[in-house]
């Protein structure tokens, strides 16, 4: 007789401490910045656990940090503490910052068309813990991967999407995301997204493409690759913005090929360092570990 075991749609992880928080800021570079942030935390009762930070230039330029810290009673004390360091020191130096709770996973919505090899990679990833989300939902503008995700206990939303209807699944997609999630990714979507959808979906979203662009554009990509004899396959995750695929990067690889590998060699290929550059993107995401530095990224 086969039992059939449902996998519950939150993994198990390792342990986070409640109280761990993360604190990002980016300024003007001026002396004193990290004096009064470490100040600040100090004062508060939060024990430093690491401290990265980078300035654009020697002098007049942008000053990026992302600090660790454990707090006793974080959870609660949250909201005051941001509060306070707001018109104690955000204020006073004209930073943008986040403050956010380690152990809270964020919220993540996946959206793939037929290609599975990214939204599986994730969604295993993240079964095993490697990635501190919570997937809401895997949405596809075809049910070809229903099956294939079903196994993950992740919710599975078929949205038909094709040029003629774009307006109309976009609007179905927003319903889904809104209020729900704080993160999409794109993997392998292939689907334009368009400035109205982005200026009302509210979140961040994160794409993964393979680095012929723009050599090899349209269909077929590899086999124009083979046929030119590349040397190199990459692949490119970024942040998505109304310019189509040139968003800030995060994060980027490639893997070196020959004469001797076919073109379904380089597809292989092409799908492995797909997978790696785009879950070490979400993951340098989801630990708040990517500031924006107009259309480029400092990531700690």
């Amino acid at each position: 007789m086969t039992t059939t075991v449902a996998l519950p749609s939150t993994p198990p992880r390792g342990p986070v401490p409640a109280d761990q928080g993360c604190l990002v800021v980016q300024c003007p570079d001026t002396p004193g910045v990290v004096s009064a942030i470490s100040t600040f935390l100090t004062a508060a009762g939060a024990n430093i656990l690491t401290l990265d930070q980078h300035a654009t230039a020697e002098t007049g330029g942008r000053f990026f940090q992302r600090t660790t810290f454990r707090l006793p009673g974080l959870v609660a004390a949250r909201t005051e503490l941001e509060a306070r360091f707001a018109t104690e020191v955000a204020d006073r130096f004209g930073m943008q910052y986040r403050l956010t709770e380690v152990g809270k996973p964020k919220r993540v919505a996946i959206l793939v068309s037929k290609t599975d090899h990214c939204v599986l990679d994730l969604l295993w990833r993240n079964r095993r813990g490697d990635l501190a989300m919570d997937v809401a939902m895997v949405v596809s503008n075809h049910p070809d991967l229903a099956d294939r995700a079903r196994p993950f206990g992740v919710p599975f939303f078929h949205v038909p999407a094709t040029r003629d209807n774009r307006a109309e699944a976009e609007q179905r997609i927003l319903e889904l995301l809104r209020g729900n999630v704080d993160l999409v990714v794109l993997a392998r979507y292939m689907q334009i997204i368009t400035s109205e959808f982005l200026a009302e979906v509210g979140v961040p979203l994160i794409n993964i493409h393979h680095s012929f662009l723009p050599a090899f554009i349209g269909a077929g990509p590899y086999q124009k690759a083979k046929d030119r004899g590349v040397k190199l396959i990459g692949a490119t995750a970024h942040y998505v913005t109304p310019d189509l695929d040139e968003g800030p990067i995060i994060e980027q690889d490639v893997v070196r090929v020959d004469h001797r590998h076919a073109t379904h060699d380089l597809v292989r290929l092409g799908a492995d360092v797909e997978r790696a550059v785009l879950s070490r993107a979400v993951a340098a995401h989801l630990e708040d570990r990517v500031l924006l530095d107009g259309n480029s990224t400092i990531v700690f």
